[in-house]
Formats: structure tokens, C-alpha cells, sequence
């Protein structure tokens, strides 16, 4: 993400309502190139946006092309049926059932895709992030 990318979402958590930190990090992760990370479909978040952008993923059973899409409680992130076999693919979704998948989302591995069962809160990110620190920089 880029800095330009990242002042806009710092803008939208700022103009929300709740704390502008903890409503921040809830947006970086409801992004989809994140969900994919998290979900275990890739390895890394890099490798989320290569598979959004060449059309590899549906929500919701659509084609969704924008790594920074949002996603909302209830839909549905997979991989499209002819991408499922791919190698890096089968690779992640092996490294995946070591990692584990977060409360808020829910893995079928079969097909592979995964559930947005609720948001996350704060107590659900477990990266170490002071977001006091981001908000006090972006707040000037």
C-alpha cells in the first residue's frame, strides 16, 4: 500500500465513528488482499494482490480484480474453480494449516475458500502495532 493509498484510509477510519486507531487497523484488514493472506490462500500479501489482479479470486461468486476491496461480514472469498490446482496455490493452503486462520474468518480448504463471519475488533489483530503513533503522525 502506498502512502497515498494509506492517508485515505486514514481519513475514512478518522472520519468514522469509534477510536480513529483501532477503526484503522479494522480497515487494513477487512482489505482482500489481506482476507486472502489471512485466509491462507497465499503465502504472502504480495502474492494476494498478484492472484486479485490476474482474476484468480470471487467474492461472493464475482470476479473482483481490486486488492483493496472491502470485504463485509458474510461474504464469501475463494479462489475461481480452474486456479484451484495451481501450484502456489496448493503450496500456500499447506503453509496455511500451520499458521492458522484468525476467529472473525472461517476456512473450507476443500474448495478452497473462506467465510467473513464478523469484523474484527482490536483484541483480534494480533500484530504488535502502536496505532496511537500512526494517528498522531496523520492527525497533523
Amino acid at each position: 500500500m502506498l502512502e497515498r493509498q494509506f492517508r485515505g484510509t486514514f481519513e475514512n477510519a478518522e472520519k468514522s465513528r469509534g477510536i480513529t486507531g483501532a477503526t484503522l487497523l479494522i480497515y487494513l484488514e477487512r482489505r482482500l488482499d489481506n482476507i486472502l493472506y489471512r485466509l491462507g490462500l497465499s503465502a504472502s500479501r504480495a502474492q494476494a494482490r498478484q492472484l486479485i489482479q490476474h482474476g484468480h479470486v470471487r467474492v461472493n461468486g464475482k470476479k473482483v480484480t481490486i486488492p483493496s476491496y472491502s470485504t463485509s461480514p458474510g461474504d464469501v472469498v475463494g479462489i475461481k474453480e480452474g486456479s484451484v490446482n495451481n501450484v502456489h496455490i496448493q503450496q500456500a493452503l499447506n503453509i496455511s494449516r500451520s499458521r492458522g486462520v484468525p476467529v472473525w474468518l472461517e476456512l473450507d480448504p476443500e474448495k478452497p475458500q473462506g467465510k467473513v463471519l464478523s469484523l474484527p475488533t482490536r483484541e483480534d489483530l494480533t500484530m504488535p502495532v502502536q496505532e496511537n503513533l500512526i494517528v498522531e503522525l496523520y492527525s497533523k
